[in-house]
């Protein structure tokens, strides 16, 4: 893929671009699926590209193709340099790019098992032995499984002298059992909603979830669900399990901290941001516990926000963002660095494909875990009265990220340190810093969970990215708890 690069660059350059960088992509995923004992979907596709991105007259310049001859690629650079000059003619201001050393490197996802050596026919006969086991309990109308893996190989090369193969193998698997009765539809999920658990990780992952042994118990607790007391309205303290803490997280800090949308400069799929630049070091974002950081580099754990160098050839890093309570940090890039004073970008550009144009997306945003050691059961023991909730239902967040409510799969009532019984539809509402600064314990190391989100959508046209989250199960203090499904 040299020579694509090569000729890219070269043809850039005798057009005027002052600086470009251009990426060769090639990759592969395998998705599949069943419901209710069928098979619901089945693809195994694959896709080679290149783009290229230039600066011409302090503007950009984006262009891409499917087609990696001589004629093409050099024709794809002319286009992005033609774009960039056309852009010049309206620009507020010229780009300015933190320095970066330029790397050579190789990088690569750590595997056991690569999942592509695992036949379709004995993905397929695993889903559906899932999804016997989920309707073998009485009660359950709807089975519904998946699994999902992906490689992406990527070649990047500047004008700077950057030169980086990296290659990113990720699985994901999940299911979900319904259970409809009456008027009403419950839901359990595992190992997570909205596609289960995602890592960068080989077919060990897919070992490591015990997803067959866990299938009865998910189905049971869904249909135990029509018969649960709906969940109490009122202020309660509520624990909140690591996966939906992983999400609180996504929505609360990881898209307000993306720093092109508190700039202005993107508003898409989630609008802008509450976090502007005059809060930074000076918000007291949380509690003391609070310390949130963005983590890209692979010793933070395989999450789909890892990697070994983002799209502009920027190494991995980690960023506090929040610390000890105090808002310290953005997801930045070459471009917009220099606003918030810093001499380096923070390392977060990627792109969907080989046609997309890098943009500032979240890496590993986790909560560090706490120090002394606890489990999720001796917190529980620790409560008085409050609500254990845990799995994603819905959620909803106002377009700054401040306004939110969230609901629920499960809950559990919690007196004298005892789950007394199990409640259906529990929701809970709050102001992003309000509630961050009512955390007063979190769990420890060992019930601390990297979760994958594989599906956030950002940018137009759209873009859907993977990214990693890491918690441990917490508490928070005077939560207002409703019921966001009652009457359905």
């Amino acid at each position: 893929m040299k020579h694509v690069a090569n000729w890219t660059l070269n043809a850039a350059a005798s057009q005027g671009a002052t600086y470009a960088d251009v990426r060769v992509i090639a990759q592969r995923s395998r998705a599949l699926s069943t419901k209710n004992g069928k098979v619901g979907s089945a693809s195994d596709s694959e896709s080679v590209g290149m783009n290229v991105r230039v600066i011409v007259d302090g503007a950009w310049g984006f262009a891409a193709s499917a087609e990696l001859g001589r004629g093409a690629v050099e024709a794809t650079a002319a286009r992005a340099v033609e774009i960039a000059k056309a852009s010049a003619r309206v620009k507020k201001e010229n780009v300015r790019l933190a320095p970066e050393k330029p790397a050579i490197a190789e990088w690569s996802t750590p595997y056991t098992i690569d999942p592509f050596t695992i036949s379709v026919e004995q993905n397929i006969e695993l889903l559906l032995r899932i999804d016997a086991e989920l309707r073998s309990v009485a009660g359950i109308t709807l089975a519904e499984t998946n699994l999902n893996f992906s490689r992406e190989e990527q070649w990047f090369a500047s004008s700077e002298g950057a030169d980086i193969h990296q290659t990113k193998l990720s699985t994901g698997a999940g299911y979900a059992a319904y259970a409809f009765a009456g008027s009403e539809i419950q839901k359990r999920s595992y190992p997570n909603s909205f596609g289960g658990q995602w890592q960068n990780k080989g077919y060990e992952l897919i070992e490591e979830l015990k997803l067959v042994e866990n299938a009865r118990r998910i189905a049971e607790e869904a249909v135990a669900l029509h018969k649960a007391d709906q969940c109490p309205e009122g202020k309660f303290d509520i624990i909140l399990d690591s996966s939906q803490l992983g999400l609180q997280i996504h929505e609360s800090v990881g898209h307000p901290i993306e720093l092109d949308r508190v700039l202005g400069m993107e508003a898409n799929f989630a609008g802008t941001s509450f976090l502007t630049l005059d809060k930074l070091r000076t918000l007291r974002y949380g509690s003391d516990l609070v310390n949130v950081v963005a983590d890209a580099r692979q010793e933070h754990g395989p999450g789909l926000g890892t990697f070994g160098f983002d799209d502009e050839g920027v190494a991995a890093q980690c960023t506090p963002i929040i610390t000890n309570g105090l808002f310290t940090g953005y997801l930045s890039s070459r471009e917009t660095a220099h606003t918030i004073g810093e001499t380096r970008s923070g390392g977060t550009m990627r792109a969907e494909g080989w046609n997309r144009l890098p943009m500032i997306r979240m890496t590993n945003i986790s909560l560090l875990p706490g120090e002394r050691p606890l489990s999720l059961e001796q917190l529980i023991a620790a409560t008085d009265h409050g609500i254990l909730m845990h799995t994603n239902r819905s959620w909803s967040i106002d377009d700054k990220r401040y306004n939110f409510q969230f609901g629920c799969e499960i809950g559990w009532e919690i007196k004298n340190g005892k789950r007394v019984r199990m409640v259906k539809n529990p929701s809970y509402s709050g102001i992003t810093t309000e509630f961050w600064n009512s955390l007063d314990v979190i769990c420890s190391r060992d019930d601390w969970t990297l979760w994958g989100t594989p599906n956030c959508g950002k940018g137009q046209p759209q873009q859907v990215m993977g990214t990693g989250h890491g918690a441990a199960p917490a508490r928070f203090r005077g939560i207002k708890v409703g019921s966001a499904f009652k009457g359905n």
